[in-house]
Protein backbone atom coordinates (compact mmCIF):
# COMPACT_ATOMS: atom_id res chain seq x y z
CA UNK A 1 0.00 0.00 0.00
CA UNK A 2 2.91 2.44 0.71
CA UNK A 3 3.93 1.91 -2.89
CA UNK A 4 0.96 2.47 -4.40
CA UNK A 5 0.43 5.72 -2.11
CA UNK A 6 4.48 6.61 -3.42
CA UNK A 7 3.58 6.22 -6.89
CA UNK A 8 0.21 8.52 -6.55
CA UNK A 9 2.28 11.44 -4.58
CA UNK A 10 4.68 11.32 -7.40
CA UNK A 11 2.19 11.71 -10.20
CA UNK A 12 0.45 14.82 -8.13
CA UNK A 13 4.08 16.58 -7.87
CA UNK A 14 4.81 14.97 -11.61
CA UNK A 15 1.77 17.09 -12.63
CA UNK A 16 2.34 20.52 -11.16
CA UNK A 17 6.16 20.36 -11.98
CA UNK A 18 4.98 19.77 -16.16
CA UNK A 19 3.22 22.75 -15.83
CA UNK A 20 5.57 25.46 -14.42
CA UNK A 21 7.64 23.82 -16.67
CA UNK A 22 5.80 24.73 -19.70
CA UNK A 23 5.05 28.42 -18.05
CA UNK A 24 8.86 28.99 -17.41
CA UNK A 25 9.77 27.98 -21.07
CA UNK A 26 6.95 29.96 -22.66
CA UNK A 27 8.68 32.89 -20.54
CA UNK A 28 11.54 32.37 -21.39
CA UNK A 29 11.33 32.49 -25.10
CA UNK A 30 8.55 35.66 -24.83
CA UNK A 31 10.51 37.68 -22.48
CA UNK A 32 7.49 37.86 -20.27
CA UNK A 33 8.33 40.72 -17.76
CA UNK A 34 10.09 39.99 -14.81
CA UNK A 35 7.40 41.21 -12.12
CA UNK A 36 4.36 39.43 -14.08
CA UNK A 37 6.56 36.53 -13.72
CA UNK A 38 6.80 36.66 -10.02
CA UNK A 39 2.78 37.11 -10.16
CA UNK A 40 1.88 33.85 -12.30
CA UNK A 41 3.97 32.08 -10.80
CA UNK A 42 2.10 31.96 -7.30
CA UNK A 43 -1.45 31.00 -6.71
CA UNK A 44 -3.56 33.61 -5.10
CA UNK A 45 -5.43 31.45 -3.00
CA UNK A 46 -5.73 27.59 -1.67
CA UNK A 47 -8.56 26.28 0.07
CA UNK A 48 -8.30 22.70 1.79
CA UNK A 49 -11.52 22.01 4.06
CA UNK A 50 -12.23 18.86 6.10
CA UNK A 51 -16.08 18.12 6.52
CA UNK A 52 -17.87 15.39 8.11
CA UNK A 53 -20.87 13.54 6.59
CA UNK A 54 -23.13 11.24 8.23
CA UNK A 55 -23.10 7.90 5.46
CA UNK A 56 -25.79 5.37 5.02
CA UNK A 57 -25.38 3.16 7.82
CA UNK A 58 -25.03 5.40 9.96
CA UNK A 59 -21.45 5.79 10.19
CA UNK A 60 -19.30 9.53 10.36
CA UNK A 61 -16.47 9.93 7.63
CA UNK A 62 -14.42 12.80 7.14
CA UNK A 63 -13.86 14.25 3.78
CA UNK A 64 -10.61 16.36 2.34
CA UNK A 65 -11.94 19.09 -0.43
CA UNK A 66 -9.78 21.62 -1.97
CA UNK A 67 -10.15 24.39 -4.31
CA UNK A 68 -7.39 26.24 -5.57
CA UNK A 69 -7.37 29.54 -6.67
CA UNK A 70 -4.56 30.78 -9.33
CA UNK A 71 -5.39 34.03 -10.87
CA UNK A 72 -8.16 36.08 -11.62
CA UNK A 73 -6.46 39.42 -13.12
CA UNK A 74 -8.86 38.89 -16.02
CA UNK A 75 -12.28 38.01 -13.80
CA UNK A 76 -13.59 35.52 -11.93
CA UNK A 77 -11.84 32.03 -11.36
CA UNK A 78 -13.30 29.49 -13.62
CA UNK A 79 -12.54 25.69 -13.21
CA UNK A 80 -13.92 21.96 -12.54
CA UNK A 81 -14.53 20.44 -9.39
CA UNK A 82 -13.73 16.31 -10.02
CA UNK A 83 -14.37 13.36 -7.59
CA UNK A 84 -11.30 10.99 -7.63
CA UNK A 85 -8.97 9.57 -5.56
CA UNK A 86 -5.79 11.58 -6.72
CA UNK A 87 -6.95 14.84 -6.01
CA UNK A 88 -4.78 16.52 -3.56
CA UNK A 89 -3.57 20.23 -3.25
CA UNK A 90 -0.77 19.62 -5.95
CA UNK A 91 -2.70 18.54 -8.29
CA UNK A 92 -5.88 20.99 -7.93
CA UNK A 93 -2.78 23.93 -8.13
CA UNK A 94 -1.51 22.63 -11.55
CA UNK A 95 -5.02 22.23 -12.87
CA UNK A 96 -5.99 26.05 -11.72
CA UNK A 97 -2.19 27.13 -13.33
CA UNK A 98 -3.80 25.30 -16.59
CA UNK A 99 -7.29 26.87 -16.58
CA UNK A 100 -5.25 30.19 -15.97
CA UNK A 101 -4.02 29.92 -19.70
CA UNK A 102 -6.78 27.88 -20.94
CA UNK A 103 -9.57 31.02 -20.20
CA UNK A 104 -6.87 33.76 -21.24
CA UNK A 105 -6.28 31.47 -24.69
CA UNK A 106 -9.91 31.58 -24.99
CA UNK A 107 -10.33 35.42 -24.67
CA UNK A 108 -12.93 34.65 -21.50
CA UNK A 109 -13.01 37.16 -19.13
CA UNK A 110 -11.89 34.27 -16.34
CA UNK A 111 -9.11 33.63 -14.43
CA UNK A 112 -8.48 30.05 -13.45
CA UNK A 113 -9.42 27.83 -10.80
CA UNK A 114 -9.74 24.37 -9.65
CA UNK A 115 -10.83 21.39 -6.69
CA UNK A 116 -12.85 18.55 -5.80
CA UNK A 117 -12.39 15.88 -3.19
CA UNK A 118 -10.19 12.88 -2.30
CA UNK A 119 -12.69 10.04 -3.02
CA UNK A 120 -13.41 7.37 -5.10
CA UNK A 121 -17.35 8.10 -5.84
CA UNK A 122 -17.61 4.37 -6.99
CA UNK A 123 -17.42 3.36 -3.28
CA UNK A 124 -21.12 5.61 -2.40
CA UNK A 125 -24.53 5.89 -2.79
CA UNK A 126 -26.58 8.17 -4.98
CA UNK A 127 -28.13 10.01 -1.82
CA UNK A 128 -24.17 9.87 0.42
CA UNK A 129 -23.07 11.90 -2.79
CA UNK A 130 -25.86 14.57 -3.04
CA UNK A 131 -24.56 14.71 0.90
CA UNK A 132 -21.15 14.68 0.41
CA UNK A 133 -21.21 17.79 -2.33
CA UNK A 134 -24.13 19.50 -0.54
CA UNK A 135 -21.44 19.50 3.10
CA UNK A 136 -18.84 20.32 0.44
CA UNK A 137 -20.30 22.92 -0.71
CA UNK A 138 -21.59 24.42 2.43
CA UNK A 139 -17.82 24.04 4.04
CA UNK A 140 -16.42 26.23 1.02
CA UNK A 141 -18.97 28.91 1.99
CA UNK A 142 -18.15 32.50 0.57
CA UNK A 143 -14.73 31.25 -1.31
CA UNK A 144 -17.07 30.35 -4.08
CA UNK A 145 -19.65 32.52 -5.67
CA UNK A 146 -20.89 33.73 -9.59
CA UNK A 147 -18.94 36.77 -9.99
CA UNK A 148 -16.07 34.86 -7.36
CA UNK A 149 -15.00 31.37 -8.32
CA UNK A 150 -17.55 29.42 -10.34
CA UNK A 151 -16.90 25.61 -10.74
CA UNK A 152 -17.89 23.53 -13.33
CA UNK A 153 -17.84 19.11 -13.80
CA UNK A 154 -14.68 17.45 -14.39
CA UNK A 155 -13.53 13.88 -13.74
CA UNK A 156 -16.48 11.89 -12.04
CA UNK A 157 -18.67 14.93 -11.97
CA UNK A 158 -21.94 15.52 -14.15
CA UNK A 159 -25.05 17.74 -14.27
CA UNK A 160 -26.21 15.93 -11.35
CA UNK A 161 -23.82 17.38 -8.72
CA UNK A 162 -23.78 20.83 -10.27
CA UNK A 163 -27.82 21.25 -9.34
CA UNK A 164 -27.00 20.18 -6.17
CA UNK A 165 -23.72 22.48 -5.47
CA UNK A 166 -26.12 25.41 -7.01
CA UNK A 167 -28.82 24.51 -5.07
CA UNK A 168 -27.39 24.50 -1.46
CA UNK A 169 -24.99 27.81 -2.44
CA UNK A 170 -28.28 29.69 -3.13
CA UNK A 171 -29.88 28.45 -0.26
CA UNK A 172 -27.25 29.53 1.62
CA UNK A 173 -28.08 33.21 0.22
CA UNK A 174 -30.80 35.47 0.98
CA UNK A 175 -34.05 34.38 -0.37
CA UNK A 176 -33.90 37.63 -2.64
CA UNK A 177 -30.85 36.74 -4.51
CA UNK A 178 -31.71 32.93 -4.88
CA UNK A 179 -32.30 33.20 -8.96
CA UNK A 180 -29.43 35.79 -8.97
CA UNK A 181 -27.09 32.80 -8.07
CA UNK A 182 -27.91 30.32 -10.48
CA UNK A 183 -24.54 30.76 -12.21
CA UNK A 184 -22.50 30.09 -9.31
CA UNK A 185 -21.52 26.80 -11.24
CA UNK A 186 -22.53 25.82 -14.71
CA UNK A 187 -22.84 22.71 -16.42
CA UNK A 188 -25.87 22.50 -14.96
CA UNK A 189 -29.09 20.34 -16.05
CA UNK A 190 -31.25 22.44 -18.59
CA UNK A 191 -33.95 22.80 -15.79
CA UNK A 192 -31.79 24.11 -13.54
CA UNK A 193 -30.49 26.88 -15.69
CA UNK A 194 -28.15 24.70 -17.87
CA UNK A 195 -26.56 25.29 -21.32
CA UNK A 196 -28.04 22.99 -24.57
CA UNK A 197 -24.82 22.21 -25.76
CA UNK A 198 -22.76 22.32 -22.91
CA UNK A 199 -22.20 18.41 -22.20
CA UNK A 200 -21.00 18.33 -25.77
CA UNK A 201 -18.87 21.30 -25.71
CA UNK A 202 -15.68 19.84 -24.68
CA UNK A 203 -15.54 16.92 -27.18
CA UNK A 204 -17.03 19.29 -29.96
CA UNK A 205 -14.38 21.39 -29.67
CA UNK A 206 -11.32 18.83 -29.44
CA UNK A 207 -13.07 17.52 -32.96
CA UNK A 208 -13.10 21.12 -34.18
CA UNK A 209 -9.36 21.64 -33.70
CA UNK A 210 -8.48 18.15 -35.32
CA UNK A 211 -10.27 19.60 -37.90
CA UNK A 212 -8.05 22.65 -38.18
CA UNK A 213 -5.37 20.54 -38.25
CA UNK A 214 -5.79 18.53 -41.09
CA UNK A 215 -7.13 22.05 -43.05
CA UNK A 216 -3.57 22.94 -42.89
CA UNK A 217 -2.47 19.64 -44.57
CA UNK A 218 -4.95 20.27 -47.29
CA UNK A 219 -6.53 16.83 -46.16
CA UNK A 220 -9.81 16.14 -43.96
CA UNK A 221 -10.63 13.71 -40.94
CA UNK A 222 -12.55 11.18 -43.69
CA UNK A 223 -10.95 7.62 -43.03
CA UNK A 224 -8.57 8.75 -40.75
CA UNK A 225 -7.87 6.01 -37.85
CA UNK A 226 -8.41 7.32 -34.28
CA UNK A 227 -7.72 5.51 -30.81
CA UNK A 228 -8.76 7.56 -27.96
CA UNK A 229 -8.24 7.34 -24.04
CA UNK A 230 -10.82 7.15 -21.32
CA UNK A 231 -14.55 7.23 -22.71
CA UNK A 232 -16.45 9.14 -20.51
CA UNK A 233 -17.89 12.22 -21.86
CA UNK A 234 -14.95 14.21 -23.38
CA UNK A 235 -13.80 10.85 -25.15
CA UNK A 236 -17.66 9.77 -26.37
CA UNK A 237 -18.62 13.14 -27.54
CA UNK A 238 -14.88 13.13 -29.43
CA UNK A 239 -16.12 9.98 -31.02
CA UNK A 240 -19.41 11.17 -31.86
CA UNK A 241 -18.28 13.91 -33.50
CA UNK A 242 -15.39 12.61 -35.08
CA UNK A 243 -17.61 9.69 -36.87
CA UNK A 244 -19.89 12.55 -38.42
CA UNK A 245 -16.48 13.34 -40.33
CA UNK A 246 -16.11 9.95 -41.60
CA UNK A 247 -13.27 8.86 -39.09
CA UNK A 248 -13.09 5.26 -37.72
CA UNK A 249 -12.23 4.70 -34.19
CA UNK A 250 -10.36 1.48 -33.79
CA UNK A 251 -9.00 1.65 -30.20
CA UNK A 252 -10.26 2.55 -27.04
CA UNK A 253 -9.39 2.52 -23.67
CA UNK A 254 -10.65 3.18 -20.38
CA UNK A 255 -10.09 1.91 -16.53
CA UNK A 256 -11.95 -1.08 -17.51
CA UNK A 257 -10.69 -2.67 -20.93
CA UNK A 258 -8.59 -1.27 -23.57
CA UNK A 259 -9.59 -2.96 -27.28
CA UNK A 260 -8.76 -3.04 -30.44
CA UNK A 261 -11.11 -3.61 -33.95
CA UNK A 262 -8.96 -2.40 -36.99
CA UNK A 263 -12.41 -2.43 -38.94
CA UNK A 264 -13.91 0.62 -36.50
CA UNK A 265 -15.93 0.37 -33.10
CA UNK A 266 -19.23 2.34 -33.38
CA UNK A 267 -19.17 5.05 -30.82
CA UNK A 268 -22.82 5.12 -29.92
CA UNK A 269 -22.71 0.95 -29.42
CA UNK A 270 -20.07 1.49 -26.84
CA UNK A 271 -21.59 4.11 -25.02
CA UNK A 272 -24.65 2.27 -24.47
CA UNK A 273 -22.39 -0.55 -23.38
CA UNK A 274 -20.29 1.58 -20.77
CA UNK A 275 -23.63 2.89 -19.60
CA UNK A 276 -24.86 -0.71 -18.95
CA UNK A 277 -21.76 -1.73 -17.79
CA UNK A 278 -20.59 0.96 -14.77
CA UNK A 279 -19.07 3.16 -17.28
CA UNK A 280 -16.58 0.77 -18.59
CA UNK A 281 -15.94 -0.45 -21.79
CA UNK A 282 -14.40 -3.42 -20.69
CA UNK A 283 -16.25 -6.78 -22.27
CA UNK A 284 -16.89 -4.94 -25.45
CA UNK A 285 -18.33 -7.51 -27.94
CA UNK A 286 -17.60 -5.25 -31.04
CA UNK A 287 -13.74 -4.92 -30.51
CA UNK A 288 -11.15 -7.12 -29.11
CA UNK A 289 -9.42 -6.88 -25.89
CA UNK A 290 -5.62 -6.38 -25.85
CA UNK A 291 -3.09 -5.74 -23.42
CA UNK A 292 -3.10 -2.01 -21.83
CA UNK A 293 0.68 -1.24 -22.76
CA UNK A 294 0.13 -1.62 -26.14
CA UNK A 295 -2.28 1.02 -26.50
CA UNK A 296 -0.47 3.97 -27.14
CA UNK A 297 1.52 1.97 -30.08
CA UNK A 298 -1.45 0.99 -32.16
CA UNK A 299 -1.20 1.83 -35.51
CA UNK A 300 -3.63 5.08 -36.43
CA UNK A 301 -3.48 8.55 -37.81
CA UNK A 302 -4.64 10.36 -34.59
CA UNK A 303 -4.33 9.97 -30.86
CA UNK A 304 -6.89 11.94 -28.25
CA UNK A 305 -5.94 11.35 -24.17
CA UNK A 306 -8.99 11.99 -22.72
CA UNK A 307 -9.21 10.85 -19.56
CA UNK A 308 -5.98 11.87 -16.59
CA UNK A 309 -2.78 13.59 -16.91
CA UNK A 310 0.98 12.00 -17.46
CA UNK A 311 -0.32 9.31 -19.59
CA UNK A 312 2.22 9.65 -22.44
CA UNK A 313 5.79 9.37 -21.13
CA UNK A 314 9.38 8.28 -21.63
CA UNK A 315 8.17 5.05 -21.26
CA UNK A 316 5.27 4.64 -23.90
CA UNK A 317 5.87 7.90 -26.36
CA UNK A 318 8.40 6.02 -28.67
CA UNK A 319 5.86 3.99 -29.65
CA UNK A 320 3.48 6.03 -30.68
CA UNK A 321 2.91 5.73 -34.63
CA UNK A 322 0.13 8.99 -35.01
CA UNK A 323 0.50 12.00 -36.73
CA UNK A 324 -0.47 14.28 -33.78
CA UNK A 325 -1.91 14.40 -30.05
CA UNK A 326 -4.81 15.90 -29.43
CA UNK A 327 -5.28 16.71 -25.69
CA UNK A 328 -8.87 16.31 -25.12
CA UNK A 329 -7.37 15.79 -21.13
CA UNK A 330 -5.67 18.03 -19.33
CA UNK A 331 -1.87 17.42 -18.73
CA UNK A 332 -1.86 14.00 -20.60
CA UNK A 333 1.59 14.40 -21.76
CA UNK A 334 4.58 14.99 -19.87
CA UNK A 335 7.50 16.98 -20.29
CA UNK A 336 9.69 13.87 -21.25
CA UNK A 337 7.24 12.33 -23.72
CA UNK A 338 6.75 15.27 -25.36
CA UNK A 339 10.80 15.80 -26.51
CA UNK A 340 10.09 12.15 -27.73
CA UNK A 341 7.34 12.99 -29.65
CA UNK A 342 8.71 15.89 -31.53
CA UNK A 343 11.80 14.34 -31.95
CA UNK A 344 9.18 11.38 -33.84
CA UNK A 345 7.70 14.72 -35.65
CA UNK A 346 4.45 14.26 -33.90
CA UNK A 347 2.73 17.26 -33.94
CA UNK A 348 0.70 18.40 -30.63
CA UNK A 349 -2.88 20.29 -30.14
CA UNK A 350 -2.08 21.34 -26.85
CA UNK A 351 -4.88 20.79 -23.91
CA UNK A 352 -5.37 24.59 -23.34
CA UNK A 353 -6.38 24.88 -27.04
CA UNK A 354 -8.30 21.36 -28.15
CA UNK A 355 -9.96 20.71 -24.75
CA UNK A 356 -11.22 24.72 -24.30
CA UNK A 357 -14.16 23.76 -25.67
CA UNK A 358 -15.68 23.00 -22.00
CA UNK A 359 -15.23 26.19 -20.72
CA UNK A 360 -16.49 28.06 -23.71
CA UNK A 361 -19.12 26.18 -23.11
CA UNK A 362 -19.18 26.81 -19.50
CA UNK A 363 -19.18 30.77 -20.40
CA UNK A 364 -21.77 30.78 -22.69
CA UNK A 365 -23.95 28.84 -20.01
CA UNK A 366 -23.29 31.86 -17.58
CA UNK A 367 -23.41 34.71 -19.95
CA UNK A 368 -26.97 32.85 -19.95
CA UNK A 369 -27.93 33.22 -16.49
CA UNK A 370 -26.63 36.47 -16.35
CA UNK A 371 -28.78 37.39 -19.05
CA UNK A 372 -31.92 35.04 -18.21
CA UNK A 373 -32.01 33.70 -21.49
CA UNK A 374 -32.02 30.73 -22.82
CA UNK A 375 -30.23 29.88 -26.03
CA UNK A 376 -30.26 27.09 -28.72
CA UNK A 377 -28.02 24.73 -29.36
CA UNK A 378 -27.03 25.57 -33.25
CA UNK A 379 -26.23 29.10 -31.57
CA UNK A 380 -23.91 27.54 -28.69
CA UNK A 381 -22.24 25.19 -30.99
CA UNK A 382 -21.67 28.24 -33.54
CA UNK A 383 -20.06 30.29 -30.32
CA UNK A 384 -17.87 27.35 -29.20
CA UNK A 385 -16.48 27.24 -32.70
CA UNK A 386 -15.79 30.44 -33.55
CA UNK A 387 -13.90 30.55 -30.39
CA UNK A 388 -12.04 27.75 -30.64
CA UNK A 389 -11.17 28.65 -34.48
CA UNK A 390 -10.16 31.94 -33.60
CA UNK A 391 -7.48 30.88 -30.94
CA UNK A 392 -6.13 27.90 -32.92
CA UNK A 393 -5.15 30.74 -35.72
CA UNK A 394 -3.94 32.87 -33.14
CA UNK A 395 -1.71 29.26 -31.75
CA UNK A 396 -0.01 28.84 -35.40
CA UNK A 397 0.62 32.75 -35.98
CA UNK A 398 2.11 33.05 -33.03
CA UNK A 399 4.06 29.44 -33.48
CA UNK A 400 5.53 31.11 -36.29
CA UNK A 401 6.14 34.38 -35.00
CA UNK A 402 8.28 32.68 -32.40
CA UNK A 403 9.46 29.30 -34.46
CA UNK A 404 8.38 27.18 -31.92
CA UNK A 405 5.99 24.44 -30.90
CA UNK A 406 2.07 25.03 -31.01
CA UNK A 407 2.21 24.09 -26.75
CA UNK A 408 4.51 26.65 -26.04
CA UNK A 409 2.62 29.24 -29.07
CA UNK A 410 -0.79 28.89 -26.82
CA UNK A 411 1.29 30.14 -23.64
CA UNK A 412 2.45 32.65 -25.28
CA UNK A 413 -0.93 34.08 -26.77
CA UNK A 414 -2.26 33.18 -22.80
CA UNK A 415 0.55 35.11 -21.36
CA UNK A 416 1.08 37.95 -23.22
CA UNK A 417 -2.86 38.63 -22.72
CA UNK A 418 -2.80 38.95 -19.29
CA UNK A 419 0.96 40.69 -19.27
CA UNK A 420 -0.86 43.46 -21.04
CA UNK A 421 -3.60 43.53 -18.48
CA UNK A 422 -1.36 44.20 -15.30
CA UNK A 423 0.52 46.96 -17.19
CA UNK A 424 -1.98 48.65 -18.24
CA UNK A 425 -3.98 47.91 -14.76
CA UNK A 426 -1.17 48.52 -12.42
CA UNK A 427 -0.13 46.98 -9.05
CA UNK A 428 -2.38 47.79 -6.10
CA UNK A 429 -1.76 49.81 -4.01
Amino acid sequence: MEAVGAKKAQNRQGMYKVVMEQFEHAADVMGLDAGVRKILSQTNNEIVVHFPVKLDDGTIEVFTGYRVQHNNALGPYKGGLRYHPTVDIDSARALAIWMTWKTSLAGLPYGGGKGGIEIDPKNYSLGELERITRRFTYALGDNIGPDLDIPAPDVNTNAQIMAWIADTFSSTQSPSTRFANLHVVTGKPLGAGGLEGRDRATGYGVVVTLKAWAERRNESLQGKRYIVQGFGNVGYWTSHFMAQEGAILVGVQDAGGTLYNAGGIDPEQLIAHSDANNRSVGGFKGAETIDPATFFALDCDIVVPAALGNQITAKNAAGIKAKVVAEGANGPTDTEGEAILREKGVEIIPDILCNSGGVIGSYIEWLQNKRAEYWKIEEVMKMIHEKISTAFTSVVNTANEFNTDWRTSAYIVALRRLEKTYKERGIFP
